[in-house]
């Protein structure tokens, strides 16, 4: 894991479009659970009844462990502290892809950078994984016995999460004493759980090399508690109600500067900062602690950066039991760890006539609209540029054996590809909330510490069908899963997630189904100890079993 990123990890802006890799996260065995290990498989639970409204997921039990090969078994167990572990390491959107894309290099898969043709790289059997931003990644396994017009099974979910970010000129005037940092909400970042919390400081930094004389992106942790959002005490009545004004309220401090009490003369500024340059439109302390973190003297080398501000409290282990995680940041780190370990955990054995992938993105909180986003052309060219390097491998192939004919690439075979695929759309869903049972649909509550939940909704907010739901049961009965439900009351405003446009863009079967969690938006959140290894169990069983499930729907 990165415990330092910022020292060494480099890479070329013009370059490949990750970091180069940390240490990579252990991977949990993939073997049977213990005979200790609790059993997912009990009476569905009582306040949970099956649905009757024509069209709603049913939630039936899984097959017995029994008929699940083991090859297809998760100890789900064994995922808890490796992602307590990620989720404390990883606090910025560009240390989680770094750490993802650190992971899958460890395990064999070739990096391929958008700015090259991929043409003469792909082929039948292996394994790869693209980025564009450092924000969002495409990971992919190539069945052994993959041809063109196969289908691909894809999990994807986001991988952005709320924060605030630095402002481009975040340098504010001290206010009674106090220096603060001008910052901006990333979507729904500073409600009123970002009061009085420990917050760091992280993100990325682009230097230039003084030697080459190219960019480079250093990533930067600063994770102790560097920055706070003080409440105003309830003793000053009405102001300390709200609403409050984001933009003047809700500002962090970062230091002390009494020195106007004082009437000395402010102290130099620090020779190191050149007027003109970026570090000069940057807070003088902050810009030091940054470079200090990089173990960098020059500081006109910093050409610009983005940084954002998290909660240091670690992801943590919560209950008489340890039965929760505590930690920031779940909504939808949570699924995307959870899609990448099963997309390393799966046999080449299983399901070797389809492509395996995994999709996380970036901007989701924000309306998916910008490049590294879902609603971009990211999946759907890399889908493109698959089917073209199968087809140019079997070329080559064939013709050293001196065969020349052959199908070529086209909207008939793209779309063939496409209507043979299937999309799981995972983004975390509401647990349950014990204080607020009425806010939640009967019958439709999932709970924590049982299974990844399809998310129904009447209006298209989600992509969930019959048929799309009917699929993934088939799945969770071959890998002794158990699926969960989720619906929206008529009366409360649904969310939205990334399977809608995508399954519309591509023309593709899908589902949402997400990992439950408490608190959603909150600075902090809620999930089960079990919940991970959960949902790497379902999307595991998905890629091992999607080949076989998906001939019985032709």
């Amino acid at each position: 894991m990165v415990k330092k990123p910022s020292s060494g990890f480099v890479m070329p802006i013009g370059g490949p479009d990750t970091v180069s890799s940390p240490e990579s996260l252990p991977r949990p065995p993939v073997a049977l659970p213990p005979p200790t290990a609790r059993r997912l498989t009990s009476s569905y639970p009582s306040h949970a009844k099956s649905a009757t409204e024509p069209g709603c997921p049913q939630p039936t039990l899984p097959a017995e462990p029994s008929s699940c090969d083991a090859s297809s078994s998760v100890a789900v167990e064994a995922y808890t502290k490796p992602y307590l572990k990620f989720m404390t390491e990883n606090p910025t959107i560009f240390h989680s892809v770094n750490a993802f894309t650190s992971q899958l290099a460890s395990a064999g898969f070739e990096q391929l950078s958008e700015r090259d043709l991929w043409s003469e790289k792909l082929k039948p059997g292996g394994k790869y994984y693209t980025t564009r931003n450092g924000s969002a990644l495409v990971a992919f396994a190539i069945g052994k016995n993959y041809k063109p017009g196969n289908g691909i099974g894809i999990v994807a979910a986001h991988v952005d999460a709320l924060t605030a970010k630095l402002k481009p000129i975040p340098k504010l005037q001290t206010k009674a004493g106090y220096v603060q940092l001008g910052v901006a909400p990333y979507a729904g970042g500073l409600n009123t759980t970002w009061w009085d919390r420990d917050l760091g400081v992280g993100g990325r930094v682009l230097v230039k090399n003084s030697k080459t004389g190219k960019i480079e992106v250093k990533l930067v942790k600063l994770d102790w508690p560097i920055a706070r959002i003080p409440s105003l005490a309830p003793h000053f009545g009405a102001a300390a109600v709200g609403p409050y004004n984001k933009e003047t309220q809700m500002v962090p401090i970062i230091g002390l500067d009494n020195q106007d009490l004082s009437g000395e003369e402010q102290p130099p500024s620090d020779s190191r900062i050149k007027a003109g340059t970026f570090a000069a439109t940057q807070p003088e302390r902050l810009v030091r602690a940054i470079a200090s973190e990089m173990s960098t003297e020059d500081y006109s080398s910093i050409v610009n950066w983005e940084l954002e501000l998290f909660d240091t409290q670690p992801a943590q282990l919560g209950g008489l039991d340890k039965e929760f995680i505590f930690a920031g940041r779940i909504d939808d780190k949570l699924c995307c760890y959870a899609a990448i370990e099963a997309l390393l955990a799966t046999s080449e054995d299983t399901s070797p006539g389809i492509v395996k992938m995994v999709g996380c993105f970036d901007d989701e909180e924000i309306g998916s609209l910008l490049r590294q986003g879902a609603k971009s052309n990211l999946i759907g060219s890399v889908i493109d540029r698959i089917c073209e390097g199968v087809l140019y491998h079997q070329f080559t192939e064939a013709m050293k054996l001196g065969v020349v004919a052959g199908p070529t690439l086209g909207p008939d075979l793209l779309n063939q590809t496409l209507a043979n695929s299937f999309l799981v759309s995972s983004d975390v869903i509401h647990a349950v909330n014990p204080n607020f049972l009425g806010s939640y649909l009967e019958n439709h509550s999932p709970r924590l510490n049982v299974g990844v939940a399809v998310s129904a909704d009447s209006n298209g907010h989600m992509t969930t069908d019959s048929v799309s739901t009917a699929l993934l049961q088939r799945i969770a009965e071959k890998c002794g899963s158990r699926l969960q439900v989720f619906q929206i009351r008529n009366d409360v405003r649904s969310g939205g997630t990334i399977g809608p446009m995508t399954s519309s863009q591509l023309g593709m079967r899908a589902i949402d189904a997400g990992i439950p969690q408490l608190s959603m938006h909150s600075i902090r959140a809620t999930t089960g100890s079990l919940d991970p290894g959960l949902g790497v169990k379902l999307f595991k069983g998905f890629f091992d079993y999607y080949e076989d499930i998906d001939a019985e729907f032709r």
